[in-house]
């Protein structure tokens, strides 16, 4: 993936809760911002190491507050629920659109596993 997959055009729907990514090789996704922040590469989610990854609950209704560049490789995403620690590179912003049917399923599973029900997002109701 690395360094060939760049954005061309990044654009965030505050109304749809979505961050639209238009990727040099023509692919184009749109990642909610549930999505993005369950799956923050923070440590605060990932945590430091396998098997140390803390389950996100109750952010279907969490909105991206602001967006900065980080050098040529990457974004910081500030949500409103005040995570602020996550860089989204390139290469991480491609996976999570290229492999997000697989990611997103993989994540309800671990909800559901842990006795977690995901709420519908407010602004969908």
């Amino acid at each position: 993936m690395s360094e060939k997959h760049i954005p061309t055009n990044i654009t965030y729907h505050s109304n749809a809760h979505t961050l639209e990514l238009e990727f040099n090789t023509g692919e184009k996704f749109e990642l909610s911002a549930e999505y993005l922040r369950v799956n923050s590469p923070s440590a605060e989610v990932q945590g430091h190491g396998p098997g140390q990854e803390v389950l996100q609950i109750g952010k279907q209704d969490v909105d991206i507050t602001k967006i900065e560049q980080v050098g040529n490789y990457a974004v910081q995403l500030f949500f409103d629920d005040n995570h602020d620690t996550g860089i989204y590179s390139w290469d991480v912003l491609y996976r999570l659109g290229k492999d997000h049917e697989e990611i997103w399923a993989n994540y309800l599973k671990r909800m559901k596993e842990a006795g977690h029900e995901r709420p519908q997002p407010k602004h969908l109701q």
